[in-house]
Formats: C-alpha cells, sequence, structure tokens
C-alpha cells in the first residue's frame, strides 16, 4: 500500500523500506487541560514472520491491551463537546467524520486513517469547551470501529504511541 496525499494511516510497500510510513492523529490534552491534535507517524517497526508461510512483514506491536470494541455508527450531525469515553483507537470505516479539539484544530477522518482520543484529563475552558467536538461530515452516516484501551490516559504527551 502507499501513502495517500492526506497524510492516511497506509504504509510503504515490501521489505525493501527501512521504515514504513504510517501514520495516525492523536487528540491529547495539555498540563492545562486544553486539548490538541497531532498528526503522528508510528516508527521502530520490524520485519518478522506475522502470519506463516507468508511473507515476513513489517509489524509494529502497540504496548496497550484492548479493553472493548465498539461498532458505532453516526447519523449526519454534530455532537456536543464531550470526552472520549476511555483511550481509545478510532477508525472510520465508512464515511467522514471530524473532530475538533479545545485549540480550534479541526481534522476530518475517512476510512484507512486513525485517530487516538485520550482526551479524558481535559478540563472545561472559559468557553465551556472541554474535550472535542466531533461528527459527521456530510449527508452518509459515518461508521466508526473504536478500540477502547486500558491505558491510563496522559499529559503532555503528544504522540507518545511512535
Amino acid at each position: 500500500m502507499h501513502e495517500r496525499n492526506n497524510g492516511t494511516m497506509l504504509m510503504n510497500s515490501t521489505s525493501d523500506t527501512k521504515d514504513p510510513a504510517a501514520h495516525y492523529w492523536h487528540l491529547w490534552t495539555d498540563i492545562d487541560g486544553v486539548t490538541h491534535q497531532s498528526h503522528c507517524r508510528f516508527s521502530n517497526f520490524e520485519l518478522q514472520s506475522f502470519a506463516p508461510p507468508a511473507s515476513d512483514l513489517w509489524v509494529k506491536r502497540l504496548a496497550a491491551d484492548p479493553q472493548d470494541i465498539t461498532i458505532l455508527v453516526l447519523q449526519p450531525g454534530t455532537l456536543r463537546w464531550h470526552r472520549n469515553p476511555k483511550p481509545q483507537w478510532i477508525v472510520p470505516l465508512s464515511g467522514t467524520w471530524f473532530v475538533e479539539s479545545m485549540d480550534g484544530t479541526r481534522v476530518e477522518m475517512g476510512p484507512g486513517m486513525a485517530s487516538f482520543g485520550e482526551d479524558q484529563l481535559s478540563r472545561p475552558g472559559a468557553n465551556g469547551r472541554e474535550g472535542h467536538l466531533s461528527g459527521v461530515v456530510g449527508d452518509e452516516p459515518c461508521v466508526l470501529l473504536l478500540i477502547q484501551v486500558t491505558d491510563t490516559p496522559r499529559t503532555d504527551a503528544a504522540c507518545r504511541l511512535d
């Protein structure tokens, strides 16, 4: 697979790549309780046997243990400001959704992209905003795969999963 122009989470092809490109968005909280989004790149892949007898594959294992896996179907529109219930990976399966962090950064994501939502430690700002605002882009529902993990939320740790 090759990286798309919009910086999505896809890998460059085959074993001739020393460090494959795989990206994700990280919704994180600073020490003041304000949320931000960073475009991050996974690193330290290892070429290894993953599914013998298939050829070796580039593998990056995340230290997180899954706690729950959920499919959400979001109808067109916008949700209220809220925090993710737990640290979680969010991967759109169909449709497009957006996430706006408290600092005003808005990211739109479609199939093939991923976000790690870690805004549990955010605090209400002077404008009453807390966590993030999210919703569907366009007139079609958006189907999301959520993988909640047992990680303890952290502050001031943008791109900590690299």
